[in-house]
């Protein structure tokens, strides 16, 4: 193996199946140990906040929640230089906004990684805030895991079973597990906004 890849997942965990992408960067790190020139990273929403993780990397593979405008739970790998463009195309978030311009800046700065690879997984649902994964969504967390195995594999990197560096994923309080069982039924608490702002009715 040569060079330093980075595998990262986005989005935001708070409005149901945009969390897919650090969904996905989470089980990675839970059942397979990964060589020191492998990095995991939840990198959420922060946007331009990742540009010094990526002017390290020489690969990028990024999990993601992305609209294709397919049917729900379809995953679609893409790569290259059509990446930049399908996290922009249609615009779920800001987080999408954000991450085009990280890659960008990047290719501007002359440090984007030579190799880009995105695992997209088309949403089934975004306006559940407080909610986790639909069923769709979530079933392909596993097939998304074997996309990046393989591509792994394919590269030289032999990915073997256990745990890996989880010290760049987010606290144990927001996991999906912890996160799924602790929060509030959507009969004791509004999922898509504030219910005293909400028209009558909605």
């Amino acid at each position: 193996m040569t060079g330093k890849t980075l595998i990262m997942g986005i989005g935001n965990v708070l409005w149901a199946d945009e969390g897919f992408g650090v969904r996905c960067v989470e089980a990675l790190a839970d059942a397979w140990s990964f060589p020191a020139k492998v990095t995991l990273l939840d990198g959420g929403t922060q946007g331009l906040y990742l540009l010094p993780f990526l002017e390290e990397a020489d690969t990028l593979i990024v999990f993601d929640a992305v609209d294709y405008g397919l049917v729900p739970g379809t995953l679609k790998i893409v790569e290259g230089d059509e990446v930049p463009a399908f996290m922009g195309a249609k615009k779920m978030s800001l987080h999408q906004t954000g991450f085009q311009d990280v890659i960008a800046t990047a290719q501007l700065m002359g440090y984007c990684p030579e190799t880009l690879i995105l695992i997209g997984c088309q949403p089934e649902e975004l306006e559940d805030y407080g909610g986790g994964l639909r069923a769709v969504v979530a079933a392909q967390i596993a097939p998304a895991l074997e996309i990046a195995l393989e591509k792994l594999r394919a590269m030289g990197i032999e990915p073997v079973p256990g745990k890996a560096d989880t010290h760049l994923l987010a606290d144990k309080s927001i996991l999906r597990d912890a996160y799924e069982e602790g929060r509030p039924s959507e009969q004791e608490a509004c999922r898509i906004g504030d219910a005293r702002f909400l028209p009558a009715g909605a």
